[in-house]
């Protein structure tokens, strides 16, 4: 299994902490938003490699970040080429690009870089590997303007997901999707199909909407509390609160 982190976005909306230099790679508590993701999944023993897919104008911090690492797993860094906000690939692609690139047939833990969670994701690939499927994750919302900002599932009573809404303007339940998901390595090749058929790119949730239509998918619900660094003010939140 490879772990597959997203940080590729240039995060305009922190400008302009961020407008030359990635998310992924500031500090939250004294620790970087990046090294509190790998301590966790450095740790989970199905996983061999962490690959890190990033752009062309931040790839340079990241190589400098690595020098200074010290996890069990071999890291490899992969550049996008994208060189501005206005080039990027997007989620679905970037993981399409690294799948390509490396020609990868193994189960895929993907996770955004830029979010903070206070659980582990052992119990989530332990999870995935029991019901034999691609999985993701999924937590109560009770804000409807904060579900019309995020994908949205429907699932039946065991939680296969049915059907998945990126951002609906009428969210048709209050299960909200975080961007942590587990892709057996026998899906990998329908996400050639998905990007082929016109599936969004932008958002990864986009590829789970599509996925779920042809594929088996289950839902795991969070144990704890994810933080979506997504302003200075939710920044400034995040700190106070592993500070």
């Amino acid at each position: 299994m490879k772990s597959l982190i997203l940080a590729a976005g240039y995060a305009t909306r922190l400008y302009p902490l961020t407008r030359d230099f990635p998310k992924p790679l500031l500090e939250v508590g004294g620790k970087t938003i990046l090294d509190r993701l790998l301590a966790d999944i450095d740790t989970i023993d199905a996983i061999d490699e962490h690959m890190i897919v990033t752009n062309d104008t931040f790839y340079t911090y990241f190589k400098a970040w690595k020098l200074r690492t010290h996890y069990k797993k071999k890291i490899i860094l992969i550049n996008d080429g994208a060189i501005s906000n206005e080039q990027r690939k997007g989620a679905v692609c970037d993981i399409l690009f690294v799948i390509e690139k490396f020609s990868l047939k193994d189960d895929l833990l993907v996770l955004a870089g830029d979010n903070v969670v206070d659980f582990s994701f052992k119990r989530f690939v332990e999870f995935a590997q029991i019901k034999g499927t691609s999985c993701i994750t999924c937590h109560y919302e009770p804000s409807i303007p904060a579900l019309q900002k995020t994908g949205v599932l429907v699932t039946d009573n065991d939680f296969k997901v049915m059907a998945m809404h990126e951002k609906p303007e009428v969210p048709p339940t209050h299960w909200a999707v975080p961007p942590f998901y587990f892709y057996k390595g026998s899906d990998l090749g329908l996400i050639y199909k998905a990007v082929a058929s016109g599936c969004g790119f932008d958002a990864p949730g986009h590829l789970v909407a599509w996925l779920c239509s042809y594929a088996d998918v289950y839902a795991w619900e969070l144990p704890g509390k994810r933080y979506d660094i997504g302003n200075m003010a939710s920044y400034e939140a995040v700190n106070k609160i592993f500070s």
